[in-house]
């Protein structure tokens, strides 16, 4: 393959978890434009997941959508296997299923805690393993998953939420290190502060959060959800077979730099 052939994802089948909306759906939509078969998921609600399945629509897309739970072993048994009957085997894997909790760890009851870890950590961990028991038979395979800056850092009241992605980044390398020799890779993306739905009460002149964001990111601004585009296919593609177990920070640059003090031009 040369040149633009090597981020052609045509022939290939995507499955991206948690795909319904924000980073998710920008991330399965770049796969599907650059040519692969996307399979979508979500567990919240099936009418959740038809909507979503409109909205892709809207873009030209045919999204194939299964309703299960990542952090179910016996679901996601189930639903690797009728993915593959009905779709086909899956080439590519998201690993975007995530939920935060912004609780102090002082207040934080277990219950909350083993939630997000079972869902941020132990969901990836056995879609990872349904999914790569076909790509090692069939000879290869790419899985990414969506850790994050929290990956690196800690914050105030994301305890759990930390605890999960940085244990994600790890699993990334060990699962990177023990199938390489299967031609499959494994990496993550780890996103920064992102303009979605669930950030725009905060993304407005004037809240103090916002100001942080814009001094703090040496980009100067928020990022887009496209901005994911890129760094998605790359892993998914062709272009990436000699990369594995990597996180691939796309952040503004934000992870690099100390940042502005507050009354810094």
């Amino acid at each position: 393959m040369k040149g633009l052939e090597l981020f052609n994802l045509t022939g290939k089948v995507a499955l991206v978890t948690g795909s319904s909306h924000g980073l998710g759906m920008a991330v399965a939509t770049a796969l599907a434009q650059a040519g692969a078969t996307l399979v979508i998921n979500g567990a919240s609600s099936a009418e959740k997941l038809a909507n979503a399945v409109k909205e892709y629509a809207e873009q030209g897309i045919q999204a194939h959508a299964y309703l299960f739970d990542v952090t179910d072993e016996r679901q996601v048994t189930e639903y690797i296997s009728k993915i593959e009957k009905e779709v086909g085997p899956i080439d590519i894997l998201v690993n975007n299923a995530g939920i935060i909790k912004r609780i102090p760890a002082l207040e934080m009851s277990l219950t909350d805690w083993q939630q997000v870890i079972c869902t941020d950590l132990t969901g990836p961990f056995l879609m990872s393993k349904a999914v790569a028991k076909g790509m090692k038979a069939r000879g290869g395979g790419k899985i990414i998953n969506m850790c994050s800056m929290m990956s690196e850092v800690g914050r105030d009241t994301v305890s759990a939420y930390a605890a999960a992605k940085g244990g994600l980044k790890m699993l990334t390398r060990n699962l990177a290190t023990e199938w390489a020799r299967y031609h499959i890779q494994v990496n993550g993306i780890g996103p920064g502060y992102f303009a979605t739905s669930q950030t725009a009460p905060i993304r407005v002149d004037g809240h103090p959060f916002h100001e942080f964001i814009l001094k703090r990111t040496p980009a100067g601004r928020w990022g887009n959800p496209e901005d994911l585009a890129g760094t998605a296919i790359f892993l998914a593609s062709p272009a990436s077979d000699f990369v594995t177990g990597q996180v691939v920070y796309v952040d503004g640059g934000i992870l690099a730099s100390l940042g502005k003090a507050a009354n810094e031009d």
